[in-house]
């Protein structure tokens, strides 16, 4: 009873401070694809050690005018302007392109997601297929807009980071394992786990394959219940 009542906290607090996210619920609600349930997830990974990596890197403005919300649209420009030369060919440098690194779990340096607000950016690193992204410091707004995309954003401390980029060039099919349950994270190869913290409500929210409508209209019958309490 304890966590449920934690959880509904946690739900009216996030929406509270939020509010300016409520325009892009319903374009979210045509997009079950990325709806995926979260439990326990064992996956190579892509590092990409390099901080202060901001929003437009991460999808260029000029791709914010698009008229589509097809995820595979943004995932396939996934940062484009380092994936391909200005001539549009293969920039086979980056890491992306380098069939050595695969998995969904996406390994990133200090301050990920700074600059801009842009939600696309969010939908970007879900088209693409990344489902985790690991990071020792996530800028907030898109840190909150991964999360509303079914991606989780992941803190650890700069140690394990370090250590997860250093196992990751020494073996390439090193796996790492996100515990979502028990909000851990742990490198395989060495054994060593972290905690990481998360919203109650979006943690429940992932774990059943929720967004903030689906939340609502799944609570629709204890909020029926309770508004027949308060009004008896």
């Amino acid at each position: 009873m304890t966590q449920m009542v934690q959880i509904y906290t946690d739900f009216f607090l996030y929406i509270c401070g939020h509010l300016s996210n409520l325009c892009h619920l319903c374009a979210n609600q045509q997009h079950k694809t990325m709806k995926q349930k979260f439990d326990i997830i064992t996956s190579t990974c892509v590092p990409l050690p390099l901080e202060n990596v901001d929003t437009d890197q991460i999808i260029p403005a000029r791709f914010l005018k698009a008229t589509t919300r097809d995820e595979r649209f943004f995932g396939d420009n996934l940062f484009r302007d380092w994936r391909y030369h200005p001539d549009g060919t293969l920039n086979t440098d980056f890491v992306l392109n380098n069939p050595t690194y695969s998995g969904c779990i996406l390994v990133a340096g200090k301050n990920f997601g700074s600059g801009s607000s842009r939600e696309h950016a969010a939908w970007a690193l879900a088209g693409y297929g990344f489902r985790v992204v690991i990071s020792s410091f996530f800028a907030d707004i898109h840190k909150q807009n991964e999360l509303n995309n079914f991606v989780l954003p992941v803190v650890v401390g700069e140690p394990f980071l370090q250590e997860l980029f250093d196992t990751i060039a020494a073996n390439p099919k090193a796996e790492v394992r996100v515990d979502l349950p028990n909000q851990t994270v742990t490198n395989l190869s060495t054994g060593r786990s972290e905690r990481f913290d998360i919203n109650a409500y979006k943690k429940h929210c992932l774990m059943n394959g929720l967004d903030d409508i689906d939340f609502l209209v799944e609570s629709k019958d204890k909020i029926t219940e309770y508004e027949l309490h308060e009004l008896s």
